[in-house]
């Protein structure tokens, strides 16, 4: 494929109008309503294909499913944040002086005194 020229489209027409993104898409098969089993609950229920993944996960993770568990975690109140504190100076081995640098003068050598 060749580099593109200043003001050429590759795709002159762009998108269809009135064409569904994917997310759009998926809302709407996620919405769709089915009467299935609860497994939680093992009743009849009318519930939307997400009630039916998330119970499916909810379930997994009652059985032990380490994973399921973290996703659900993650979904219901977001995922950990790393905080790194950048504000405070710790030597990150002791014993180390960190003010070397003052000690040497520009041009001399320190081992000469």
């Amino acid at each position: 494929m060749k580099p593109m020229q200043p003001g050429e489209t590759r795709n002159p027409n762009g998108r269809p109008k009135g064409s569904k993104n994917r997310s759009t898409i998926a809302r709407k098969w996620l919405e769709v309503m089915q009467d299935a089993k609860n497994p939680i609950t093992g009743e009849l229920e009318k519930l939307s294909q997400e009630d039916l993944m998330t119970l499916a996960i909810i379930h997994k993770a009652r059985k032990g499913d380490v994973n399921a568990y973290k996703q659900l975690m993650d979904s219901a109140f977001g995922m950990p944040t790393q905080q790194i504190d950048v504000t405070t100076e710790k030597p990150i081995f002791n014993g180390i002086d960190l003010d070397v640098a003052e000690n040497i003068s520009p041009g001399k050598n320190s081992e000469t005194p």
